[in-house]
């Protein structure tokens, strides 16, 4: 069993390590957030996963886990929505390349 611990407990290492990675290179909050949303969820997930295969853990520590995870699962979805909807409402605009010779191009096209 503690294998299975220690093998699900760095697979969630490793996708917390990719949220984190995520943030620093991605571009704007859009991108930011959708992927740290999505591998922090999941690094969680993993991460409790294995706390739960564990020897040591105790039943009444179980219960108070699966607590936190159950609220970690609803809150943190659910917080980077509240975070991305308040940045769309505030004005914010989503980092894109505009190929300027496409956009030239598309210009001269609609020019009378």
């Amino acid at each position: 069993m503690t294998i299975v611990a220690n093998a699900l407990i760095v697979a969630g290492l490793f996708f917390l390590a990719v949220s984190v990675l995520a943030l620093l290179i991605m571009p704007d909050l859009y991108t930011r957030a959708h992927a740290v949303a999505k591998s922090e969820t999941l690094g969680l997930m993993l991460v409790f996963g294995g706390l739960f295969f564990r020897p040591e853990l105790e039943l009444s520590a179980a219960g108070r886990l699966a607590f936190v995870l159950v609220f970690s699962l609803i809150a943190n979805p659910t917080a980077v929505h509240a975070l991305v909807r308040a940045a769309k409402r505030s004005g914010a605009e989503p980092w894109t390349v505009v190929d300027q010779e496409l956009a030239d191009h598309e210009l001269a096209e609609h020019r009378p």
